[in-house]
């Protein structure tokens, strides 16, 4: 399962059904889980773990050092999920000690090719990153997320669950969940109304998320206001009370309209 000109490091924990293709270099301290597929011309740098049932398509870096000026050679580490489809040239970096030391990919994502994921980003599940999109350092993307087609999301930022961020957009503040952003730098357009309908959420949940909204998000005026006017939704729409609940938490502030 492993091509005679590809480079496995004796250390490394690979498991007996994993295929590694041809010129591939697996690191020290890797883990591989079963059933998982890397192609040619892969190079792996420990410490990382990564799960099951991957796909790891060639020329991607995965686990090197953090692209980060304070990073003087400590270990940290890259944690990497189940069942991801990993395309040509993605590269995703180990965390930093300033930030936790620790990069995390969940599971069931697609991240499409020339993607960048930097040191201490945390990526939920079934989340989809098109070709050329871009996570810097810090960055925490919330499940069922999808990031266009080189769009370029700030150090620190949040994008929430559900949350939809535009072709060549740049968000440099929070992304609230079930939102649609767009735009350089991005300005939050609607709820992700298409999104949400393809995942299951009834009608009522939508409306009350659209007027959450318009109250919380495209409004100017004064928050606490806001929240109390939108208070009553909350109660009945874990939607909206997770809304409510993102921007109080918010540390960089959120993208409005």
């Amino acid at each position: 399962m492993i091509h005679p000109t590809a480079i496995v490091d004796d250390s490394a924990r690979l498991a007996d059904d994993c295929t590694v293709g041809a010129y591939s270099i697996i690191g020290p301290d890797v883990e591989i889980g079963s059933q998982t597929e890397v192609g040619p011309h892969v190079v792996i740098k420990g410490p990382t773990r990564i799960g099951e049932k991957n796909r790891i398509f060639q020329f991607c870096s995965i686990g090197d050092d953090p692209q980060d000026l304070k990073y003087a050679g400590e270990r940290t580490t890259l944690e990497i999920g189940d069942s991801n489809t990993i395309r040509e040239y993605v590269t995703i970096n180990r965390g930093t000690a300033g930030g936790g030391g620790i990069t995390r990919v969940g599971s069931n994502n697609l991240l499409m090719a020339y993607i960048h994921i930097a040191h201490d980003c945390v990526v939920g599940d079934r989340v989809i990153m098109a070709n050329g999109s871009s996570l810097a350092g810090h960055v925490h993307v919330g499940d069922h997320a999808i990031l266009a087609g080189f769009c370029c999301i700030h150090q620190f930022c949040a994008i929430g669950e559900h949350a939809f961020v535009g072709l060549n957009s740049v968000a440099n503040k929070d992304v609230t969940p079930y939102t649609m952003v767009v735009g350089n730098y991005a300005t939050a357009r609607s709820i992700n109304k298409e999104g949400l309908r393809r995942r299951g959420f009834a009608d009522q949940e939508i409306n009350d998320l659209h007027r959450a909204f318009v109250e919380v998000v495209k409004s100017k005026g004064e928050r606490e206001s806001a929240f109390a006017r939108v208070k009553p939704l909350a109660e009945r729409s874990p939607g909206v009370a997770r809304l409510l609940e993102f921007v109080e938490q918010s540390e960089r502030g959120i993208i409005r309209g």
